[in-house]
């Protein structure tokens, strides 16, 4: 035990060396963005790469990436550890340099603060992600700023709102991979608010309206050869309140002949499924990136 405790110290004095050095390290950064789709500033949590700081000239492929409902753009880092990920991923070879954004889209409990990825009544999210949102983000970081490398990603609420971006937008993404995803609410399921205009009634109506399992079911042909654009990858563990939605999104796709990798793995809703679902996530992009 000893001897490992002092070859911890070696390596970690050997890290903050390098670090003094000069050695380029990626990094995290929180800033702000000021909208006036929403009339107020939205938080925005973003992943550097390590060659970030070194070649000014440079750009990179991007990889939006969604939190749930209850939660906020910081969650990825302080609980999903992507930094940790993308650094034991890239010195691997398993994943190329990117840049990862998430942004706000809640900011804690949906009773009192406003969640969603869509746009509904006082909340115009999907109009502030495409014309504010994105432009700005892909201007000020060196973003590559093309379909062949751009994905996007999420878990839960920001699974569903991953894939319908991807589903509305498929000019714009080569990939998407979906987590736990809300892909869908049965109607006959949902469920009876007293406040039937109350914020967390009117994020479900949303879920509803932009159903990701009606938007295939429904689909023309026209629309069926968009989706077969885009990489699908559904992710959902065994113990997983919504994997029945996601089955459903997953038969839906293979009726309509769009190709959708699905697993389903051991665990439920939880952090440390979506902790370890990077570590497929994170080579997938890199391959899809890579094959544009």
């Amino acid at each position: 035990m000893k001897k490992l405790l002092i070859l911890f110290l070696g390596v970690f004095c050997a890290a903050c060396q390098l670090a003094a050095q000069g050695f380029p390290q990626s990094r995290v950064l929180t800033d702000t963005i000021e909208s006036k789709v929403l009339n107020a500033k939205r938080a925005y949590t973003i992943f550097l790469p390590q060659s970030f700081d070194v070649d000014k000239n440079r750009q990179y492929p991007i990889l939006y990436l969604l939190h749930g409902m209850w939660e906020n753009n910081s969650v990825w880092t302080s609980r999903g550890h992507v930094k940790d990920v993308m650094d034991r991923l890239t010195a691997s070879g398993e994943a190329c340099e990117m840049i990862i954004v998430s942004p706000d889209a809640g900011g804690g409990d949906p009773n009192v603060y406003q969640n969603g990825y869509f746009d509904m009544p006082g909340w115009k999210y999907e109009t502030f992600f495409y014309t504010e949102f994105l432009p700005f983000i892909e201007k000020k970081y060196r973003v590559i700023g093309d379909k062949q490398h751009r994905a996007v990603a999420g878990l839960s609420m920001g699974g569903g709102g991953a894939t319908c971006y991807g589903q509305r937008h498929t000019d714009m993404f080569c990939a998407v991979y979906a987590m736990s995803a809300l892909m869908s609410i049965p109607e006959q399921g949902a469920a009876r608010f007293d406040d039937p205009n109350g914020k967390l009634a009117i994020l479900t109506r949303s879920v509803i309206e932009n159903s990701c399992v009606d938007y295939v079911a429904q689909a023309d042909e026209a629309r069926k050869a968009q989706l077969r654009t885009v990489a699908w990858y559904v992710d959902c563990g065994d113990d997983d309140f919504l994997l029945d939605r996601n089955i459903e999104f997953f038969q839906a796709m293979r009726r309509a002949g769009i190709p959708c990798q699905f697993r389903v793995r051991d665990g439920g809703h939880d952090w440390e499924y979506w902790h370890s679902a990077l570590y497929q996530c994170l080579p997938f992009v890199t391959r899809m990136f890579k094959q544009n």
